[in-house]
């Protein structure tokens, strides 16, 4: 009979999705969460260069999204998409005291509508073809002074979205469903 310490007899959850107990709460959570709305996506196209608007674009598992700088950096990152709700948005707005900011600003790469981004985090999502897992939280840099204005960290705090891997390539389109699946879901 293997031990625990045979390495035929580890195996890392078939998702790739963290299974931490914050992630099981937030799937208990998250059971019954209608699927969102992909509104915009952006390539950052080089480090702290104009962002591209697109209507679709290629996810690349492990990379990132065809197009980003950020799909040519470490493969396997934790950011090699950043995603941000138009409900974090609209309550930027209101801290800003602004009607509306361009999405290029906040330097996001997805933004989506209709969910709880906050209850996401650690799930597994699927955006047209692609499926990603939203890890880290995707803090706010000094950069968005720059941007929005002075105050634009302090606006943003707790609402800069989530950072997430890519775990299974495909092409994601504007107005795509997103979809949070269960966390047994095999992605591979």
């Amino acid at each position: 009979m293997p031990t625990s310490t045979d390495s035929a007899t580890v195996r890392p959850p078939a998702s790739g999705v963290r299974r931490s107990s914050q992630a099981r709460i937030l799937d208990r959570l998250a059971t019954n969460i209608k699927p969102g709305q992909l509104d915009w996506i952006g390539l950052r196209t080089v480090r702290r260069g104009e962002i591209a608007e697109v209507e679709s674009v290629q996810a690349l598992a492990e990379q990132g999204l065809e197009g980003d700088h950020r799909c040519r950096k470490t493969r396997g990152s934790g950011r090699q998409v950043t995603i941000i709700s138009r409900e974090f948005i609209e309550q930027i707005c209101r801290h800003m005291g602004r009607e509306s900011i361009d999405p290029a600003l906040l330097r996001r790469n997805l933004v989506v509508s209709g969910m709880n981004l906050n209850l996401l985090r650690h799930q597994i999502l699927q955006i047209g073809e692609a499926i990603i897992v939203p890890g880290a939280l995707c803090h706010p840099c000094l950069r968005m002074n720059e941007n929005l204005g002075e105050g634009g960290v302090a606006a943003m705090y707790g609402y800069g979205g989530l950072c997430a891997k890519i775990v299974r390539s495909g092409t994601i389109q504007v107005g795509d469903a997103v979809t949070r699946l269960p966390l047994d879901t095999e992605v591979f």
